[in-house]
Parts: structure tokens; C-alpha cells; sequence
């Protein structure tokens, strides 16, 4: 009988390190998340936002702020080549953990990227002494929600205007923020 070898056709993530960004990241970050959030490139993914609003989704003076602040951290995670392809926002607030813009390369959408950032929050909000993770998810985006929610997060009941000052692009519908937590 012969021996046969089989090759996996399955594509295989190596995880790469998640680690805290800097600074000096700012560029490669304000491009992942515009082009992940906003414009047709992000139609490669099942993130984009495109069809809610126009207008970049971060500029360089609001991610530079961020950075600012001492009860905020921003992870991004590196692949092979040295590129930045997923980053996300957490920010201390008492007792509980902000999580926003989560964000990954459209084209490595659904790869577990995203899933990775996701624990990697949770590591950080236990090593921080955060009793849960709250974030807010734009109200319409059901698909997204339901990922979140297969994730451990559920809706606190808790809605919130969003203002638009501008500084998010500009909506094309009205919108609304629900607020999801899942406990640590």
C-alpha cells in the first residue's frame, strides 16, 4: 500500500503577537482604520461602514489624542511582514473596561483577528481589575452585534444618541448606539 501525504487546503493564522501601539504608530494605524471602517476598500470586509457614513472614520489629531490619555491603551496586532492588520481601543473608566474601534484589515476578515484583539481586551480588563467590558455598537449593524454577542456581550438596554460634531465622518441616516458588556 502506498503512502499518501495531504496537503490541508484550510489557511492557517499564525497568531502573532498583540502588543501595545505607540506613537510612532500613528500613520499605519490611521490607515488600517479608515480603510477598514470607510471608503470602497472597506466593502472587502463585512465591517465597513460605508454605507452609513462618509468622511474618514479617525484623523491623525484624534488617534495622537488618544494616545494622550493615561487610562487608555490602543493593542494592535502585527502580522508576518510587519504590518500592522488589527488594532483596538481600551480605556480604563472605574471599574470597567471601554472597548472601541476594534478594527482589522478587510481583506483578513474573518480570519480570527478580531477574535484575538477581543481576549486580548479581556486579559487586559482581568490584569486591570475591571469587573466587565462595555463598548457601543451603532444600532443597525446587526451583523456586527451578533458577533459580539456569540462573543459573550449583551445588550445592557442602554441607548445613546450619537452626536455628530463631524469628527467621525458624516452620517447618511440617522443613528443610534446600543450599549453591550459582558462581565469578567
Amino acid at each position: 500500500m502506498m503512502n499518501e501525504r495531504y496537503l490541508s487546503l484550510t489557511p492557517i493564522i499564525l497568531i502573532m503577537p498583540v502588543e501595545k501601539a505607540t506613537i510612532k504608530d500613528v500613520p499605519e494605524l490611521i490607515h488600517l482604520i479608515n480603510n477598514a471602517y470607510r471608503g470602497e476598500h472597506s466593502r472587502k470586509g463585512w465591517t465597513s461602514e460605508a454605507d452609513i457614513f462618509d468622511g474618514e472614520r479617525i484623523s491623525q489629531e484624534m488617534l495622537e489624542e488618544l494616545f494622550k490619555h493615561t487610562s487608555a491603551t490602543i493593542l494592535k496586532y502585527t502580522s508576518e511582514s510587519n504590518t500592522i492588520t488589527g488594532t483596538v481601543y481600551l480605556e480604563i473608566r472605574k471599574n470597567a473596561l471601554y472597548l472601541g474601534m476594534l478594527t482589522v484589515s478587510p481583506e483578513l476578515q474573518g480570519k480570527g483577528i478580531g477574535k484575538i484583539l477581543l481576549e486580548e481586551g479581556e486579559v487586559f480588563a482581568k490584569q486591570n481589575n475591571c469587573q466587565k467590558i462595555t463598548m457601543s455598537v451603532i444600532k443597525n449593524r446587526k451583523e456586527l452585534i451578533a458577533w459580539y454577542e456569540r462573543h459573550g456581550y449583551q445588550f445592557t438596554g442602554e441607548i445613546l444618541p450619537f452626536y455628530d460634531d463631524g469628527r467621525f465622518g458624516k452620517p447618511k441616516q440617522p443613528i443610534t448606539l446600543m450599549v453591550l458588556a459582558k462581565d469578567i
